[in-house]
């Protein structure tokens, strides 16, 4: 009977071993993850299962198993979980990387001239392209279509500018779109005139359509290649999950063809361009996680105004530097609140872009509304919320909203922002600590390709608000700061919270997907420099090596 009973409790032992279903070990790491309280694990190896789940993870004096498929011996570099974006634009992303970039020029005579080489080196019908930056330029006014006629006359032009919330054509596109000086502002939307009302050749928010509309689509082959190259920068920057805000038809389109051909490397949170996309590809309620928790559509993305840049962030109060502007509303109340609860009716999670401080109230009184018909687990989403009334703070915290932001903006934004608001008006801008105070559930990105998608950059810039160059000394508004764990947080546990997919990605544990990346440094004891720095060596996706640095 005894041997019997001990022959029982060591099959019982095996059966419960985690080490006797492992497939493969990851060893000699400095591993770190947060734990789901906030709290750092470390551990020295992880234990992969065939299914691509982290089976354990292995601390000094842990017994490794002696039977595996393979082992990997990391010779004492940090290991951490897979970076997420919780806001980022994938396709967009790749039609930067494949079309004329202007986001690194820092004059209009230098964007000029790229524009004109690239024309020369593309003879096509159209020159596309984005990035451009007239602050960044230091121009003091928008671009015009007489600076763009200067390089390219002889076709149309079309070029977004960095944060998507304007367009800037030259006179061919124009003429080729009808626009004309008896053409009226569309509801929000502005173009900006000449004299005698003439389009002056930027088309700001809904005004952008006017053009759009004439641009040739990509194909489906230029969109595959737009969306492998925009995989392999992301990759690259150890970046393994990240929330697509916008997806369209045809961007869902390509990422099931890169599913079906096993091309689907990273792991994307879906969220559709406005109610009618998410009913056409989902129908009545969220997709399932496909191949393997590659891709789900989830949630629905709403725009209710446009952005600081363009002066297009729907304001309280007019702009410091432009006295009878305050920006542009896209929906009225009826309208924000129809499209919400259409939405929520079939499930779907619901994120709304508001920038300006009169855009985020309205979407805290919708979900004011909402949450008394919807009790359950929402996690309403505000994409941004970067110009926030400080008596506004505490209802972020009361309805469990997660607060969408992207770091990088505030460094890129400071002295625009200062611009736009005057100094006594900044109390609730870039306030991620304040959200945190006031309960609100953070959740980081980038908004790339607005900024680049580097998540370390994001990361350093959320515990310093400082820049590149650590400016300004001391940080932007200090007291917004962020601790540097909860910075981490930002862009691993919280951005999976947001996207419904923290049983699944976002730190490392036994039962999670063994997403995760390799690094040059240990990114708790570095300096906000070197942070910046980091270099990612490798990234693994559900247990495998998807990227690795040459």
């Amino acid at each position: 009977m005894l041997n019997l009973t001990k022959r029982l409790l060591i099959a019982a032992a095996l059966l419960l071993a985690p080490a006797a279903h492992a497939d493969g070990l990851v060893e000699n790491v400095n591993g770190e993850t947060l734990a789901p309280s906030g709290e750092v694990v470390r551990f020295t190896g992880l234990l992969i299962g065939r299914d691509g789940k982290v089976v354990q993870l292995l601390k000094h004096g842990d017994k490794r198993p002696k039977k595996l498929d393979w082992k990997l011996d990391m010779a004492g570099k940090t290991l951490l979980p897979g970076m997420i974006d919780a806001h980022g634009h994938v396709m967009g992303l790749g039609a930067q990387l494949q079309l004329l970039d202007l986001s690194d020029t820092t004059s209009l005579d230098q964007a000029l001239g790229r524009i004109r080489d690239y024309a020369a080196a593309h003879p096509n019908k159209w020159v596309i392209g984005r990035g451009w930056n007239q602050e960044k330029w230091k121009l003091g006014r928008f671009p015009t279509a007489a600076d763009l006629d200067g390089a390219v006359s002889d076709r149309p032009v079309w070029l977004e500018r960095v944060d998507g919330h304007a367009g800037w054509a030259n006179s061919r596109a124009i003429e080729l779109a009808g626009v004309t000086a008896a053409t009226k502002d569309p509801n929000g939307g502005r173009i900006e005139r000449a004299a005698g009302g003439k389009p002056a050749g930027v088309f700001v928010d809904g005004a952008t359509a006017l053009v759009a509309k004439v641009v040739p689509a990509p194909t489906p082959r230029e969109l595959n290649a737009a969306f492998l190259a925009a995989q392999e920068k992301l990759l690259s920057l150890g970046i393994t999950a990240t929330a697509d805000m916008g997806t369209s038809v045809e961007d869902w389109l390509t990422y099931r063809r890169m599913g079906d051909l096993k091309l689907l490397k990273v792991r994307i949170m879906s969220y559709a361009s406005g109610v009618e996309t998410a009913l056409a590809v989902a129908g009545q309620g969220p997709t399932p996680w496909l191949y393997d928790d590659r891709l789900r559509m989830g949630g629905i993305k709403l725009y209710d105004d446009g952005a600081l840049g363009s002066r297009g962030a729907w304001l309280k109060a007019d702009y410091a530097d432009a006295s009878g502007q305050r920006g542009l509303g896209f929906l009225s109340d009826d309208q924000l609140l129809n499209m919400m609860t259409r939405g929520s009716m079939d499930g779907f999670q619901i994120a709304v872009h508001a920038i300006g401080d009169r855009a985020n109230q309205q979407v805290l009184d919708a979900i004011e509304v909402l949450a008394d018909t919807y009790k359950d687990d929402r996690r309403w989403r505000i994409e941004h919320a970067q110009i926030v009334d400080p008596k506004d703070l505490p209802r972020f915290g009361k309805y469990g909203i997660i607060a969408s932001m992207q770091p990088v903006h505030q460094t890129s934004d400071r002295t625009m922002a200062e611009a736009r608001l005057g100094p006594d008006r900044l109390a609730g801008a870039y306030a991620w600590r304040s959200m945190l105070r006031n309960g609100a559930k953070l959740a980081f990105g980038s908004d790339y390709p607005v900024e680049s998608p580097d998540p370390w950059a994001g990361w350093a810039a959320s515990f310093t608000r400082q820049d590149a160059d650590m400016q300004p000394f001391g940080g932007w508004r200090p007291e917004e700061a962020v601790t540097r764990e909860q910075g981490w947080a930002g862009f691993t546990t919280g951005a999976a919270y947001a996207g419904f997919a923290e049983d699944r990605i976002g730190h490392l544990a036994p039962g999670m997907r063994a997403d995760f990346v390799i690094v040059d440094r240990d990114p708790l004891l570095a300096g906000p420099s070197e942070l910046r720095g980091t270099q990612v060596i490798e990234t693994w996706v559900g247990g495998q090596r998807m990227w690795q640095r040459k």
